[in-house]
C-alpha cells in the first residue's frame, strides 16, 4: 500500500549548528593532516578525498594488530563498527539502529531498488543526469516490469524538481530516486520540499548522498528520507570501501535484503551457538550488512568523521562558499558560463566552469599542480575545508593565462 512515511523525530540536529570560522585553524590543519598541500592544489573532493594524517596513521596502527591477529579481539572490531554506525548517524541527524555499514554508495541504492516492495507496473522516477549509481539498480527492474521514468533536467542542466513534484501525483509512481547532490554541476536538491511531497503522497524517496554529506549539513531528523546511501571516499575524506546506509526506522522490518550475511540474524553475537540457525532478520539496520566488513576501512573512517564533526559541517560549508567567491568573480568579469548554482540554498562546495576552450583550461590547471577534474564539459572545482581563498586566487590566475 501507499503507506504513511515516518514524520520527523529526535535526532542529531544538525540543522541546529553554529557554523565555525574554520580560518583560525586552517594553518594548523593544513601542517597537521595535509602536509602535501605547501605543494599542491587539491580540488578534487567530488572524485576522491584525500586522507588526513589522523586517518592514516590509524590505518597503519590497526594493520600492524592485524598482522598478529590476535591483538584484534572481537569485542574491538564490533567495537568499531559500532562507532562508525553512531558517527554516521550522528553526521545525518540519524539514530545508530538505522545505519547499516555497506563498500559504498550503490551497495545501498541496489539494495533499496530490490528491497523495497515494487511491482510490476510501478514507475522509479529520477532525473536524466543523475550519476549512473542511481539509474543502473532501478534499470534492472524491467525484468521485473518496474519502469524507470528518466525526467528531463531543466535548461540549466538541473534536475526540474517541479516537474518530479508533478509526477508524484500519479499514484503508479512508487519511488522517488535522486542526488542530493549533483555530481556533474553541484546542484544542491531542496530535499525538504521533496521529502514532503513524498510524504503527502506515500512515495519512497530514495537518496544518494555521497557528494553531499561532510560538505552541507544533513538533518533526516526533520527533512525524513526512506533510505539514504553514502560513500566515505569523497568529502567524508575516508578509505575506499567504507559507506553506510540509512533506512528510516519505521521502514527497517519492512524490508528484506535480497543477499543476507551471516550476521544480519538474531543470535549471531554468541559465536558458541552459530549452528541453532535462527533466522529471525535483526530488528535493525544490521540486518542488511554483509559481514565480514573491512574493518580496517571503518576503523579509519571513524577518524575521519571524528575531525569532519569537530569542524562542524555548517562552518564547513560557509567555508566552501568564501573560496568560490574569486572564481565566481573572475567568470563574472571573463564571461565564462557557471554551470552550478551560485546562490547559497541551492549551491554546494562543487563548482564547475566551461570556458570556450574547456581542455585548455583544464591542462593548463594540471600542469601548475591544480588537480580537479572535468565532468560533461567543463571543469569541476571541489575544495574542501583545508583549501584557502590563496589557492583560489591561484587557480584564477592559471584560468585567466590559459
Amino acid at each position: 500500500m501507499r503507506g504513511e512515511r515516518g514524520a520527523g523525530r529526535t535526532g542529531h540536529p544538525e540543522g541546529a549548528e553554529r557554523p565555525k570560522d574554520l580560518s583560525a585553524d586552517l594553518a594548523s590543519l593544513r601542517t597537521q593532516e595535509f602536509p602535501w598541500t605547501a605543494d599542491t592544489i587539491y580540488l578534487n573532493n567530488a572524485s576522491i578525498g584525500p586522507l588526513p594524517e589522523r586517518t592514516r596513521l590509524v590505518l597503519e596502527a590497526f594493520n600492524r594488530k592485524r598482522a598478529a591477529p590476535f591483538q584484534l579481539p572481537d569485542r574491538e572490531l564490533f567495537a568499531t563498527l559500532a562507532e562508525s554506525r553512531r558517527l554516521a548517524a550522528e553526521l545525518i541527524g540519524a539514530m545508530p539502529e538505522e545505519i547499516g555499514l555497506t563498500i559504498n554508495t550503490g551497495f545501498g541504492l541496489s539494495l533499496a531498488a530490490r528491497a523495497l516492495p515494487l511491482k510490476a507496473g510501478d514507475i522509479v522516477l529520477t532525473s536524466d543526469r543523475e550519476f549512473p549509481a542511481n539509474v543502473y539498480p532501478w534499470m534492472m527492474l524491467r525484468e521485473n516490469g518496474v519502469k524507470l521514468e528518466l525526467v528531463p533536467t531543466t535548461p540549466e542542466g538541473w534536475p526540474d524538481e517541479a516537474r518530479l513534484v508533478e509526477r508524484l501525483s500519479d499514484p503508479r509512481v512508487r519511488v522517488l530516486a535522486i542526488s542530493l547532490v549533483q555530481f556533474s554541476n553541484g546542484y544542491t536538491v531542496n530535499l525538504g520540499r521533496l521529502s514532503a511531497a513524498t510524504r503527502a503522497s506515500g512515495t519512497y524517496l530514495v537518496v544518494d548522498a555521497i557528494q553531499g554529506v561532510g560538505q552541507i549539513p544533513v538533518d533526516l531528523s526533520k527533512t525524513p528520507v526512506d533510505v539514504l546511501s553514502c560513500g566515505a571516499q569523497k568529502w567524508l575524506l575516508s578509505p575506499w570501501g567504507a559507506g553506510f546506509v540509512y533506512v528510516r526506522r519505521e521502514l527497517i522490518r519492512e524490508l528484506r535484503p535480497s543477499v543476507t550475511g551471516w550476521m544480519a540474524f538474531e543470535g549471531t553475537d554468541d559465536f558458541t551457538r552459530l549452528t541453532q540457525y535462527d533466522d529471525t532478520l535483526r530488528g535493525d539496520a544490521r540486518r542488511f550488512e554483509l559481514i565480514t566488513l573491512p574493518y580496517q576501512e571503518f576503523a579509519a573512517m571513524n577518524a575521519s568523521l571524528g575531525l569532519l564533526l569537530g569542524l562542524g559541517i555548517s562552518g564547513i560549508a560557509g567555508h566552501l562558499r568564501a573560496l568560490h567567491v574569486p572564481v565566481l568573480k573572475w567568470a563574472e568579469r571573463s564571461g565564462v558560463r557557471v554551470m552550478s548554482p551560485t546562490d547559497t540554498a541551492r549551491g554546494s562546495g562543487i563548482l564547475c566552469l566551461a570556458p570556450p576552450d574547456v581542455g585548455a583550461a583544464f591542462g593548463a590547471l594540471k600542469a601548475a599542480h591544480v588537480v580537479c577534474g572535468m565532468r560533461e564539459g567543463a571543469i569541476r572545482l571541489s575544495p574542501h575545508f583545508y583549501n584557502t581563498v590563496d589557492e583560489m586566487e591561484r587557480v584564477v590566475d592559471i584560468l585567466e593565462k590559459s
